[in-house]
């Protein structure tokens, strides 16, 4: 290997990490304010880059027609549990339509700009949109009602919410690959490596969130309920914000985090229908080194992962998912010493 070929793989790498950052911080985002170890997060990826390609052929998605019905479900679910604990039928109802109505306009203009071929943009637009309208109705149906559950539980649950969403996603999209046009082509020579225009888009969406989500976090009120609600859950609840709102708003950017990310990604490589869980397992792996904790540490081993596949596949392309998925085990292993152990209550 000359310093050429290691350029190259380390701009490889830098591009694949900068994706399983915004991966990672989300599974981060995530666990601090619900305790879910969400693994379906790879779902939203692979839903988001499909939904752009069925688009681009003219069809419409089934993610549109799985999110009309998602959303009838979680409006029933809504109005049932208002009405249960407060008996009062016109609070049910606009709890209900609360819920309901968004998903079914997004949905609904979906199906009827899918036969349009408008500009890419404009589709991507739509799918990211498609997508992120999930976040919050997969909380409600799956993990509102579980919210004091223990976290054993809680990934059990999420277990099933990604076999779900992968089978829904073969019978939506089959079992053929696709690949997404470049937003950019651009071509920008510099040394023994070329700048794509996608990779440059890739890094400046990653900064860009990053950077929203800090000002996010450090600048609105919402940011610091979720805040207060990783740190002090019940503490939070005395205060009056509601963990309900606060998971739903955290399902809500992890969706649009997977739905960006598939837009990212999709131009790179072929997309299945269950490519999303090898791409979210590693934005978990970089969540691991943080010790689902730490932002800017998740984002650092997202960095420090896509590097070490980059190389992996270089020297070792038949084992590179071994390589990179055995890196939690001396992590684990490391917490697991330097931590302590806490018993569960």
């Amino acid at each position: 290997m000359d310093a050429s070929i290691a350029s190259i793989l380390l701009l490889d790498g830098l591009t694949n990490g900068a994706i399983y950052a915004l991966l990672g911080l989300a599974t981060v985002l995530v666990f601090a304010v619900t305790r879910v170890i969400f693994i379906p997060q790879g779902e939203f990826v692979a839903y988001g880059a499909l939904t752009l390609a069925i688009l681009q052929t003219g069809q419409v998605p089934g993610t549109a027609w799985l999110l009309m019905i998602l959303a009838t479900v979680a409006g029933l679910m809504e109005a049932f549990t208002q009405w249960q604990h407060q008996h009062d039928v016109s609070r049910a109802v606009k709890s209900s339509l609360k819920m309901v109505l968004p998903p079914l306009v997004i949905a609904g203009v979906t199906v009827w700009a899918a036969p349009q071929n408008f500009h890419l943009a404009i589709q991507a637009v739509l799918s990211v949109a498609v997508v992120t309208a999930f976040g919050p109705l997969v909380y409600r149906v799956a993990y509102q009602s579980l919210e004091a559950a223990t976290p054993l539980v809680l990934l059990i649950v999420s277990v099933g919410v990604h076999f779900a969403m992968t089978g829904l996603g073969l019978l939506f999209f089959g079992a053929e690959g696709f690949r997404n046009p470049s937003f950019w082509d651009l071509r920008l020579p510099l040394g023994p490596v070329s700048f794509s225009g996608q990779t440059l888009i890739i890094f400046a969406t990653t900064i860009a969130l990053i950077v929203l989500l800090w000002l996010f976090f450090e600048r609105s009120l919402y940011g610091k309920a979720l805040r207060a609600t990783a740190v002090n859950r019940l503490g939070a609840r005395l205060m009056g914000i509601s963990s309900n709102s606060a998971g739903q708003l955290t399902f809500l950017m992890a969706a649009l985090i997977g739905a960006l990310s598939g837009l990212l990604i999709g131009p790179t490589t072929t997309v299945f229908y269950d490519s999303g869980f090898l791409i979210g397992l590693k934005g978990f792996v970089a969540a691991v080194i943080a010790g689902l904790s730490s932002y800017p540490v998740a984002m650092v081993g997202a960095l420090f992962v896509g590097t070490v596949e980059a190389f992996a596949s270089f020297w070792a392309s038949a084992f590179k998912e071994v390589i990179v998925f055995s890196l939690v085990l001396p992590i684990l292993l490391w917490r697991s010493v330097a931590g302590g152990h806490d018993e569960e209550h």
